[in-house]
C-alpha cells in the first residue's frame, strides 16, 4: 500500500475568495494568501519572511467555498505549485500558484463556533406489526 504524499500550504487569507472560470469554463476561486516560511539551524526553527503568493481552488461546490472563508481565516490547502511566465511594461517575471485539490480550514488556528441542527431519534425497536384483517376463515 503506497501513501500519497502531496505538498501543502498553510496560511492566512489576504483577500476573499473571488471567483471565475478557466479558458476551457471550469469554475474556479482566486485568493491572495500569505504564507510563513521556517527555516531549520542547529535542530531549531526560526521563522522568516513570510510569502504572499496566489491560491486557486478548483472545486464542483465552489459556492460553498467562497462562503466559507474570510480574509484573515487560517487555512491549510493539499495540491501542487504551477509556476508560469507573465508579461508586464516589456519584461517577463515568473509568477507561482499554489494550485490547491483539497482545501480546509486550520482548526489549531481558526475560532468559529459549530451550529448543528437538532437530530430526531430514531426509534431503536422495530414497529409493532400490522394486526390481521379480521376475516374469518
Amino acid at each position: 500500500m503506497t501513501i500519497p504524499i502531496r505538498q501543502s500550504l498553510e496560511g492566512v487569507f489576504l483577500t476573499g475568495l473571488r471567483p471565475g472560470t478557466t479558458r476551457t469554463g471550469l469554475p474556479v476561486l482566486r485568493a491572495r494568501v500569505r504564507a510563513q516560511q521556517w527555516q531549520r539551524e542547529d535542530g531549531s526553527s526560526t521563522p522568516g519572511e513570510p510569502v504572499t503568493c496566489d491560491l486557486v481552488v478548483f472545486h464542483a461546490s465552489t459556492q460553498r467555498a467562497q462562503t466559507r472563508f474570510r480574509p484573515g481565516d487560517a487555512f491549510v490547502a493539499a495540491g501542487h505549485v504551477n509556476v508560469y511566465d507573465v508579461t508586464r511594461d516589456g519584461k517577463t517575471v515568473q509568477r507561482e500558484e499554489f494550485v490547491a485539490r483539497r482545501l480546509g480550514r486550520d482548526a489549531a488556528r481558526t475560532r468559529y463556533n459549530v451550529t448543528r441542527t437538532r437530530r430526531w431519534l430514531r426509534p431503536t425497536t422495530a414497529p409493532v406489526a400490522a394486526s390481521s384483517s379480521g376475516r374469518a376463515s
